[in-house]
């Protein structure tokens, strides 16, 4: 989500009007006045009947999300409002557990107290635990659990997590987060699994973990896949900037975890404030309905992020436009914070107006309702407080400190100054060491994060005193300043100070500042080894002062728990983590990403252990398959290597007579190799890592020969989807008119004077002064004879021009 700047039915309604309450844990009993009362009716069943008996006001209410800070419980009851959320920081007072569940209890009666009794969906960005309640423990971000590579530790996090939240009644969690970070500029890296797309699409069992076995069963709360897609991708890491990319590219990086969580069955889908090649993705209907609902067979709802729709026009506010396109696009649910009166407004007119259907609408209000159902919402609506005590307890803490433990990643170890000793003196400098909210980064307690012990937790510092015991003398000095030769090894704790979206945007530097850098310099000018933890939510760009420290060890943000960070810097608890990001050399190295020939500090999978004398190789991978090869890409598959310390990683290179080629990074027995020429021919081979950094002997080679354009007997047909003053978007049908199978395309047409073409998808497109050519995707190249496929683009124009593109033709 962005920028955040802040009963019972009808059958029962002498219980709300009496101020009673009937918790979720317990189901409601009654003698249904409706079918959709009835929970022994199918959900559909129960759909059917209840939209036959809404208003269009009521269907618009469902569509609706408001922010609890702009909305009272008198205009839940009056607008029939489908949603309320909380924006990073918006929380009652004072924030504690209980006063959360007293305020969703307050907005839930709210909504039973309406003629036909439909509960709200209340929304919250629980992203790293129930990060905006003072007291709820607090998980590593998204890149720390990457590290672990333990898709089941994420999945019993997501557990826990359901629980904390479903204990202070909000059942929806805007998370997870399944973007590809592939710029480590962006703002939202910490927020990513990883930089390829096997990695966060295995952590998907997050999703399983928030939502249980079924969606109404204990602690149940509705997951959502975020941000649909591409936003990792931008074009300099810019955050809710342009992913430039084909769409093969598309579908074989940013699209492969939307089909995972949809597999898991994800109960909601939230759009990208980003662009993809121009087009903004809150008005996209080909990626929103096309895609996701149609080809992945996502049957949940859609929402869209804070405000998004405002910005499918340019021009800021809401405009009917913004709503009509959205809506239409396949948005369902609309998150206007603070103008959702005027969204309503709005697409009643254009409802009545006929440019949003009746069906478009029923459609939307249909995915709502039966994910409401499904969650037994219209049974158990309000606060199952049997889960309030779960929020921050010992069983969570213990399970978060697992986490950031299995999180850190050992990156050098000179001398072996890894594991600390106890014993003797251990001095401890850096502005990140004793601060619970600079370990714990953004989105906790507030937007953006802060410093300070903003909510209860285990510092670094107090890890490392823990860990150390009474034996061991421990200095802190946040400056590094005091030390001397008598200490036998300090630890800086430094990185980033806390932030969230794109004011964490990094175009310039991305090394540590002059604060962390003078801290340092003090220790390292006292002679003692210096151990260097980096709190951060990317690769930092060190290169230029690595070889002045003994050890390094990334610990991301580890939240609440850094007693996790002291298990590993003791040995209590062995190193494990591995890269989930490759670490540059330096900052102009962005993007960097593995196979992409440049040359790492740390590649990608890159973590050692404290393991000793392991000489030994794993055994070569199986000969790679090829499959599902494109224009532009192949996926390899290989039988996997064992090892006595562990395979920790593959790695791909394409072999050119004696010159080998990295090519692409995998921690599984499979990768995807993207950016090859079309019609060429290529072969590959694998080698495998183990822990303790040994490579296999290579595996056999595999030769693939990617795809070529052809062209045929075909059709193109434009069909205007969208219009406004200044722009259009259209879509072509290509239909296969000949009798043999096509295996490429092309349609041509040309744009009116004064035109452009600011964005495109499913085509590869070019332009020569009006004359416009596409040219089929790696993925929709092949037609049989009457087969059709579609593509396209948006289009800018001189204010009042009505004139549209003409002259299509295919061959």
């Amino acid at each position: 989500m962005s920028s955040r700047q802040w009963a019972i039915r009808a059958a029962v309604p002498l219980l709300v009007a009496a101020g009673l309450v009937v918790p979720r844990a317990s189901a409601v009993s009654w003698n249904a006045a409706a079918p959709y009362q009835d929970p022994t009716l199918p959900v559909p069943t129960r759909v059917a009947d209840l939209m036959s008996r809404m208003t269009l006001d009521e269907k618009l209410g469902q569509m609706t999300q408001a922010e609890r800070g702009s909305v009272s419980n008198s205009d839940v009851t009056t607008y029939r409002l489908g949603s309320v959320l909380s924006g990073g920081g918006s929380a009652p007072s004072p924030n504690t557990a209980a006063s959360w569940a007293d305020m969703y209890d307050g907005f839930q009666n709210a909504a039973l107290a309406t003629p036909l009794g439909i509960p709200i969906l209340y929304g919250a960005d629980a992203v790293h635990g129930h990060n905006n309640v003072v007291g709820a423990t607090i998980f590593p971000h998204n890149i720390g659990l990457g590290a672990t590579r333990d898709p089941a530790l994420v999945e019993r996090i997501g557990r826990a997590v359901a629980e904390e939240v479903s204990g202070t009644g909000v059942d929806w969690d805007f998370a997870p987060c399944l973007c590809v970070a592939r710029n480590d500029r962006w703002g939202r890296t910490y927020e990513s699994f990883g930089e390829t797309p096997e990695l966060p699409s295995s952590m998907a069992t997050i999703v399983t973990g928030l939502q249980g076995a079924t969606l109404n069963g204990p602690a149940s709360v509705l997951a959502t896949a975020k941000h649909y897609v591409g936003d990792g991708g931008t074009t300099g890491g810019v955050d809710q900037g342009d992913t430039q990319l084909s769409e093969a590219d598309l579908r074989a990086i940013h699209l492969p975890p939307f089909r995972a969580a949809v597999e898991r069955g994800v109960g909601s889908v939230m759009i990208s404030f980003s662009s993809w090649n121009g087009a903004r993705l809150h008005g996209h209907q080909y990626l929103i309905t096309t895609v996701l609902k149609g080809e992945l067979g996502f049957s949940g709802f859609v929402v869209s992020d804070w405000n998004g729709i405002d910005q499918i026009d340019g021009a800021p506010g809401t405009s009917a436009l913004d709503v009509r396109t959205a809506v239409n696009a396949g948005v369902d649910m609309a998150m206007v914070p603070t103008a959702w009166r005027q969204f309503i407004d709005l697409l009643r007119a254009e409802v009545q107006a006929g440019r949003v259907t009746t069906a478009r609408v029923d459609d939307a209000v249909r995915r709502i309702l039966t994910k409401k159902f499904e969650l037994g919402l219209f049974e158990k609506p309000l606060t199952d407080r049997s889960y309030t005590s779960t929020v921050g307890s010992a069983a969570h803490r213990a399970l978060a400190r697992e986490a950031v433990a299995k999180s850190q990643v050992v990156l050098k170890n000179a001398g072996n100054v890894l594991p600390l000793a106890r014993g003797g003196k251990i001095f401890v400098a850096g502005r990140s060491a004793d601060d619970i909210g600079y370990q714990s980064g953004g989105w906790t307690i507030s937007w953006q994060g802060s410093s300070g012990n903003i909510t209860p937790g285990t510092t670094i510092l107090q890890g490392i005193r823990n860990s150390a015991g009474s034996g061991t003398t421990v200095t802190y000095s946040r400056d590094g300043t005091g030390i001397d030769s008598s200490y036998r090894v300090a630890v800086a704790v430094v990185g980033e100070p806390p932030y969230a979206e794109g004011q964490g945007d990094r175009p310039g530097s991305l090394g540590l500042d002059a604060t962390d850098l003078s801290t340092i310099a003090n220790l390292r000018a006292s002679g003692v080894p210096v151990v260097v933890v980096l709190v951060s939510g990317r690769p930092l760009d060190i290169a230029s002062q690595l070889s002045g420290w003994n050890a390094l060890v990334a610990a991301w943000l580890p939240g609440t728990e850094g007693q996790g960070v002291a298990d590993v810097l003791f040995g209590t608890v062995q190193p494990a983590g591995k890269l989930p990001v490759t670490w540059m050399s330096s900052a102009s190295q962005q993007p960097i990403n593995s196979g992409d020939g440049k040359t790492p500090l740390f590649p990608y999978g890159f973590g050692l252990t404290y393991a000793q004398g392991d000489s030994s190789p794993p055994t070569a991978p199986g000969t790679p398959a090829a499959s599902a090869v494109t224009s532009s890409s192949a996926t390899l598959t290989w039988a996997a290597s064992s090892d006595d310390v562990g395979v920790t990683g593959y790695d791909v290179v394409r072999v050119q007579g004696s010159t080998e080629t990295a090519v692409a990074t995998s921690a599984t027995a499979s990768a995807t190799v993207t950016g090859l020429a079309a019609g060429t021919s290529y072969t590959f081979a694998v080698y495998a890592r183990d822990a303790a950094g040994n490579r296999s002997p290579r595996s056999g080679t595999v030769s693939v020969t990617t795809g070529g354009a052809q062209t045929g007997g075909c059709t193109a047909a434009a069909t205007v989807q969208s219009q406004w003053s200044t722009g259009y978007v259209i879509q072509v049908t290509v239909t296969n008119t000949g009798t043999t199978s096509l295996t490429g395309w092309g349609v041509t047409f040309t744009l009116p004077p004064g035109h452009a073409v600011t964005g495109s998808w499913n085509v590869t497109m070019t332009t020569s002064g009006q004359a416009v050519t596409a040219r089929n995707a790696a993925h929709n190249g092949s037609l049989a004879p009457g087969a059709s496929t579609s593509f396209g683009f948006q289009g800018s124009r001189p204010n009042g021009d009505t004139r549209l593109p003409s002259g299509y033709a295919c061959g």
